[in-house]
C-alpha cells in the first residue's frame, strides 16, 4: 500500500493556519480514498529537525569510513530523514510564506534531505515522486500582481523539488490569507474566500487522483 509523507511547517494550528487547513483537507481525502495506506506526519514547527551543521554537511561529501564520531552522528540523522522521504510514494508539504520565503524549519529539513549523489545530482532517488506543496501567502504574488517580483516560495521550491530532486511537483496556492485580519484588506475578503475554496477543492481533487493512482 502507498505511503504519504505529510510535512507541515506553519507555526499556527489548523483553523488559524491556511496551509495546515489545506494540507489537512488533502490528507483527509487521501485517507478516505486509500484507507489501507500509511501516512507519516512530520510537524516541523512542533518537532524541528537540526539545522545543517559543519559535521553533517561535510559528512555528505566524504567516505563514511572516514567519519569522525561527530560526523557519524550528524550524518545518521540526515540519513534517517532521507530514508523517511525515500519511503514515501507521495509527499505533501505545507509551506506558508514568512517574510517572503519559507519557514526556517522547512529550510532546515530541505538542507538535511538534499544529498548530492543520492537525492540530488545525477542520481535522484526521488525522481518522479509526486510532491504537492501548499504555498499559502498573506497577500497576492502571482503573475501580474504588484508583488510578483517578491515571489520566492514557489520559485525556490520549484528549483529544489523539480530541478534538484526530480520530483513531479504540484502547487496549491491559497492567497490573501491576511485579508480577514487586516482592515486595510477588507475589500479583498471575497477574493480570499474564493482562493481558499479553490485551494480546498484542488487539495481534495489532487489527493483523490494520487490515492487512486498509487492504489492501482
Amino acid at each position: 500500500m502507498a505511503t504519504l509523507l505529510h510535512i507541515d511547517s506553519s507555526v499556527f494550528a489548523v483553523g488559524t493556519s491556511s496551509s495546515r487547513t489545506v494540507t489537512e483537507a488533502f490528507r483527509r481525502t487521501w485517507e478516505e480514498q486509500h484507507p489501507g495506506g500509511t501516512v507519516i506526519h512530520r510537524d516541523l514547527a512542533a518537532h524541528p529537525v537540526p539545522h545543517i551543521s559543519a559535521p553533517a554537511h561535510s559528512a555528505g561529501f566524504t567516505d563514511p569510513s572516514t567519519h569522525t564520531p561527530e560526523q557519524a552522528a550528524a550524518f545518521a540523522e540526515r540519513v534517517r530523514l532521507i530514508e523517511e522521504l525515500e519511503s514515501a510514494d507521495a509527499v505533501l508539504v505545507g509551506a506558508p510564506m514568512y517574510n517572503l520565503t519559507i519557514p526556517s524549519t522547512l529550510k532546515a529539513w530541505l538542507d538535511n534531505v538534499i544529498l548530492v549523489g543520492r537525492t540530488a545530482g545525477e542520481v535522484q532517488s526521488l525522481k518522479g515522486t509526486p510532491v504537492t506543496v501548499v504555498a499559502s501567502r498573506g497577500g497576492a504574488y502571482g503573475p501580474g500582481s504588484p508583488r510578483e517580483g517578491y515571489e520566492y516560495v514557489q520559485n525556490y521550491l520549484s528549483a529544489i523539488f523539480k530541478d534538484f530532486l526530480g520530483a513531479d511537483l504540484t502547487f496549491i496556492v491559497p492567497e490573501l490569507t491576511m485579508a480577514p485580519a487586516d482592515p486595510k484588506m477588507a475589500e479583498l475578503v471575497p477574493l480570499f474566500e474564493a482562493s481558499r475554496e479553490r485551494a480546498l477543492d484542488e487539495a481534495a481533487t489532487t489527493a483523490k487522483t494520487l490515492a487512486r493512482r498509487l492504489a492501482a
